[in-house]
C-alpha cells in the first residue's frame, strides 16, 4: 500500500461521529462559503462568566466555515520536520480576507495545531503580514494529517469563532497511541496534578495544581491575561473546547498558583485529551492529560503515560 493510500485509510479510520456532531467530511471538506445555519461555536474564547462555553449543536473546530467566515490556507506544501512559513486568511461573507478583529485574551488570533492522533500539540500566535494574510513559522514533526484551529472574532461578528481545517504532511507515518489516563503530568521538571472529572453536558470543575521539585509553585506568571489556558480535543473527530480559568490576575481574589481552576463543559461522552498551558520563569509549558467523559467511557490501555511539551509563539 503506498503512502497516499495509507494516509487516506488513516484519516477515514478516524472519521468517528460523537453525539450527532458533524463528521470529518464536513469538518475537513473543501474550503467554501458554507454557513452553519446560525449555530454558535462550542468552546471557543466566547465562554460565559464562569468559563463554561455556551452550548450549541455543533462543537467548535469541526467546520471550516461558520456564519459566513472561512478559514482559507494559503500554504499547501508542509513537509514533516521542515520549518515552514504557514500562511492563511480568514475570509468574510464577501469572500475577501478580514483585516479587522476583536482581540481575544491579548491576541487578535490564536492558532492551535494537533495531529489527528492527538499528538504534536502546538499553541501559536501568527502575525498579520498585510491584506488580511496571517503567517507563522510551523514545524509539523511527523508525517500525517494535522488539524489547524483558529480562535478568532472578526470585528462586527456576534461571537468568537473556532474554525478548523486539515493540513497534511506527506510521507510514511506512524500513529502515536493515545497515552493512558494518569492524574499527574510531568513536563520540564514540573508536575501538574489534575483533580476532577468531565461530565458530558454539564459544567465540570477541574483543578490543576503545579509543583516543582516537590514544592507548590505559588508564583505562576500571567500568560495571555490568565494563569493558565486549557484546550480539550475529543478523540476521533477532534471536537474543540478552549476554556480559561475561574478568575484572572489582578482581580483581588485569584492567587498565582499552585491551583488553577477551570469549569469546562464537554459536548458528549468520549475520550478527551487536555492540554494545559502555564507560564513560569518566563517560559510557557504544556502539560497533557487523557481524560474520559461519561460513566461508560474507558481509556484504551496503551501508551506511555501522560505529559508533554507543546510549542508556543509569543
Amino acid at each position: 500500500m503506498n503512502t497516499a493510500t495509507k494516509l487516506g485509510a488513516y484519516v477515514a479510520a478516524l472519521a468517528v461521529v460523537f453525539g450527532g456532531a458533524a463528521g470529518i467530511g464536513t469538518a475537513a471538506g473543501p474550503v467554501g462559503k458554507a454557513d452553519d445555519g446560525g449555530h454558535g461555536s462550542h468552546g471557543s474564547h466566547g465562554e460565559t462568566a464562569t468559563g463554561t462555553a455556551a452550548a450549541s449543536a455543533v462543537p467548535g473546530g469541526l467546520q471550516v466555515s461558520q456564519d459566513g467566515y472561512t478559514l482559507h490556507p494559503r500554504t499547501t506544501d508542509v513537509r514533516p520536520g521542515v520549518p515552514t512559513d504557514f500562511r492563511f486568511t480568514i475570509d468574510g461573507p464577501d469572500g475577501k480576507p478580514v483585516t479587522r478583529f476583536t482581540p481575544l485574551h491579548g491576541k487578535r488570533l490564536h492558532l492551535i495545531v494537533a495531529r489527528r492522533d492527538l499528538s504534536g500539540f502546538q499553541h501559536l500566535h501568527p502575525t498579520e503580514v498585510g491584506g488580511g494574510v496571517w503567517e507563522v513559522a510551523v514545524v509539523l514533526p511527523k508525517a500525517g494529517a494535522y488539524r489547524f484551529f483558529t480562535d478568532v472574532q472578526p470585528e462586527g461578528a456576534k461571537q468568537s469563532l473556532t474554525l478548523g481545517v486539515d493540513v497534511t504532511a506527506p510521507g510514511d507515518y506512524r500513529t502515536v497511541p493515545l497515552p493512558k489516563q494518569e492524574q499527574v503530568a510531568k513536563v520540564d521538571g514540573y508536575e501538574v496534578r489534575l483533580a476532577g472529572a468531565l461530565t458530558p453536558g454539564k459544567a465540570s470543575k477541574l483543578t490543576l495544581s503545579v509543583s516543582r521539585d516537590g514544592r507548590p509553585v505559588a508564583d505562576l506568571e500571567p500568560y495571555l491575561e490568565a494563569y493558565g489556558h486549557l484546550v480539550a480535543l475529543r478523540q476521533g473527530d477532534l471536537a474543540y473546547l478552549h476554556v480559561h480559568p475561574d478568575g484572572e490576575p489582578g482581580d483581588g481574589r485569584t492567587k498565582p498558583g499552585p491551583d488553577v481552576t477551570f469549569y469546562a463543559e464537554v459536548p458528549s461522552s468520549g475520550v478527551y485529551r487536555l492540554y494545559l498551558d502555564f507560564q513560569h520563569g518566563g517560559k510557557v509549558r504544556t502539560a497533557e492529560f487523557t481524560v474520559p467523559a461519561g460513566p461508560s467511557t474507558a481509556v484504551p490501555e496503551q501508551g506511555e503515560g501522560t505529559g508533554g511539551h507543546g510549542e508556543h509563539t509569543h
